[in-house]
C-alpha cells in the first residue's frame, strides 16, 4: 500500500489494509477527520453518528474503502447494540461527544445527557468491543478540560459538567486498558485543546472570538494522532492520555 501520492510506501506498522475500524461521532469535526485519516491508512469503516453521514461515506468510498453507516443516538440502548453487533473491529475510535444538554432540558436532564453520551456510551461500547476483539486498538477522546478544569465556554455549570465528563473519560481509559491488556488490546485516549469544529462554534458566545494562548487545532491535527493510536504503530502504548493541544496545557 502507498500514500495518496502513490510514490512513498506506507510504513507497515501504520497500515490498516484489510482491517475494520469503528468511528463514532463520524459526521463532522474530529470524528470525520479521524475517519478520513483511517481511510488513508487503508481501513474499511463503520461510521456512527446522530447526524447524516452521507458526505463522509462518500469521502471514504472515493478513496476506495468501504463504509457502513449507522445513524442514531448514543443515548438509545438499541443503537448502542446495533453498533456492537457490527463488530468485531481491529480498531475503534470513540470520538462522539457533547458539551451541553438538548435545548429546553432541565439542569438535571442536561447533566444526565452529557454524562450518558460522553461517559456511559464509551463505557458500554468499549466494554463490549473488548469482549469481541482478539487484539487491536481502542481510542477514547477526552479533553484538556478534563485535565485542568480551566475554561470559559458555556455557563459555569455547563463547563463544569463537560469537564467532569471528560475527566471521567480519562479514568475510563485507564480502567478499560487494565481490562483489555491481557487480550493484547491497547486502550488509550487523547485530550484535545480547542479544535475548530461545529461543537466549538455552538458553544462560543455569539459574536465573540476565542483568543487562546495557542491557535485552535484543525480537526485533522487530532485525526492523525487518533489514527496512529488505532494502528500497530502504537503496539506498546496502553492506558495513556495523549495531550494534543499545541502547548495550551502542560501537566
Amino acid at each position: 500500500m502507498t500514500t495518496g501520492s502513490g510514490s512513498v510506501p506506507l510504513p507497515k506498522l501504520l497500515s490498516l489494509e484489510g482491517r475494520r475500524a469503528l468511528v463514532t461521532g463520524a459526521a463532522n469535526g474530529i470524528g470525520r477527520a479521524t475517519a478520513v485519516c483511517l481511510t488513508e491508512l487503508g481501513a474499511d469503516l463503520v461510521l456512527a453518528d446522530r447526524a447524516p453521514l452521507d458526505a463522509v461515506r462518500a469521502e471514504v468510498e472515493a478513496a476506495g474503502r468501504t463504509a457502513l453507516v449507522l445513524q442514531g443516538d448514543l443515548t438509545d440502548e438499541d443503537f448502542l447494540q446495533r453498533i456492537i453487533a457490527t463488530g468485531p473491529f481491529f480498531s475503534a475510535a470513540l470520538v462522539a461527544g457533547v458539551f451541553r444538554g438538548p435545548e429546553g432540558a432541565s439542569a438535571q436532564e442536561a447533566f444526565d445527557f452529557v454524562m450518558h453520551v460522553n461517559v456511559r456510551a464509551p463505557l458500554i461500547l468499549g466494554s463490549a468491543l473488548i469482549e469481541q476483539m482478539n487484539g487491536g486498538y481502542i481510542v477514547l477522546v477526552g479533553s484538556s478540560a478534563g485535565r485542568s478544569g480551566a475554561g470559559r465556554l458555556g455557563t459555569a455549570t455547563e463547563y463544569a459538567t463537560y469537564a467532569a465528563s471528560k475527566g471521567a473519560v480519562h479514568t475510563l481509559v485507564r480502567v478499560l486498558s487494565r481490562r483489555a491488556a491481557e487480550k493484547n488490546i491497547l486502550v488509550n485516549g487523547v485530550a484535545p485543546g480547542l479544535v475548530r469544529t461545529p461543537l466549538l462554534d455552538s458553544v462560543r458566545p455569539p459574536g465573540e472570538g476565542i483568543k487562546p494562548a495557542v491557535r485552535p487545532a484543525e480537526p485533522n491535527e487530532l485525526g492523525w494522532p487518533i489514527a496512529m493510536l488505532c494502528s500497530p504503530m502504537a503496539s506498546y502504548i496502553s492506558g495513556a492520555i495523549v495531550d494534543v493541544n499545541g502547548g495550551s496545557f502542560i501537566g
